[in-house]
């Protein structure tokens, strides 16, 4: 129960990345308050055993939405303890594209910079308000392809770096001002969620291009979605009072060779 009597909120929670942190927060003796624009799926949530929390919809880009959930929470439990920073598209489901350096569309562009960096400017800047009272940790869920250029996914690995600069900019600042809210950022990479699906594909094809990027991983395989989780809880967790401005790799050994991009 480590984080026994926490308020956690985790944003796109519905599935992948999002699910398995809130799953796990609640299982740690948290009350977690799951958000996501999937409310069909984000409503799922809160049915499973022992889960306890609530789900509401919130689209992280729209501010207007932070502050109605923010006045709720504050509301209903004068304080938030631990935030997830976690929704965020590729966009290539959510635009049209394209999407690489020489053609990227400026709608597509603009789109997945207000989800990812937007989203998660908007999501300090409303947690800074919920914890600098009693304080609290901020967890941003940015990728490799934050730390290392995608020539086909230019916007994504833009807003991913995004997140890791303002990242050690929320974290200088809670510091500076007393505020007891520390803030680190997590780089997963390889993560078997429903976001590779439309890379892989189907078939033979898609078992094809996974044994060929897991050729490029040092531990040989793609991680799954509670090895991230697994470092979330740390980071929101008492254990790392004394960790800020940190970016935590989960990406089975890639950033510390030769294959940084994916195929």
């Amino acid at each position: 129960m480590r984080l026994h009597r926490k308020i956690a909120m985790v944003t796109g929670s519905a599935r992948g990345i999002g699910l398995a942190i809130a799953e796990l927060f609640a299982q740690q003796g948290a009350t977690v308050i799951a958000t996501d624009i999937r409310d069909i799926e984000g409503h799922e949530i809160t049915k499973t055993p022992g889960f306890k929390g609530e789900y509401l919809h919130l689209d992280v880009g729209n501010e207007a939405e932070w502050q109605q959930v923010t006045d709720y929470l504050a509301n209903k439990y004068g304080k938030l303890d631990i935030l997830v920073n976690n929704a965020g598209i590729t966009g290539f489901l959510e635009t049209s594209g394209p999407f690489d350096a020489e053609n990227a569309s400026v709608e597509s562009w603009n789109e997945v910079h207000r989800v990812n960096a937007t989203g998660v400017m908007l999501g300090c800047k409303y947690g800074i308000r919920l914890m600098k009272n009693e304080g609290g940790s901020i967890v941003n869920i940015s990728s490799r392809s934050g730390m290392v250029g995608i020539p086909a996914a230019v916007a994504y690995a833009s807003s991913k770096a995004a997140v890791r600069n303002h990242t050690k900019s929320v974290a200088l600042y809670c510091a500076e001002k007393g505020y007891q809210i520390r803030c680190n950022s997590i780089h997963p990479a390889a993560i078997m969620t429903p976001m590779w699906d439309m890379m892989l594909g189907t078939g033979e094809g898609r078992m094809k291009m996974i044994r060929e990027i897991e050729a490029g991983i040092p531990l040989g395989h793609f991680g799954e979605p509670m090895d991230v989780a697994w470092g979330a809880l740390y980071l929101a967790s008492d254990e790392s009072k004394y960790v800020t401005g940190i970016e935590l790799t989960i990406d089975g050994g890639i950033l510390a060779g030769s294959e940084a991009k994916p195929k």
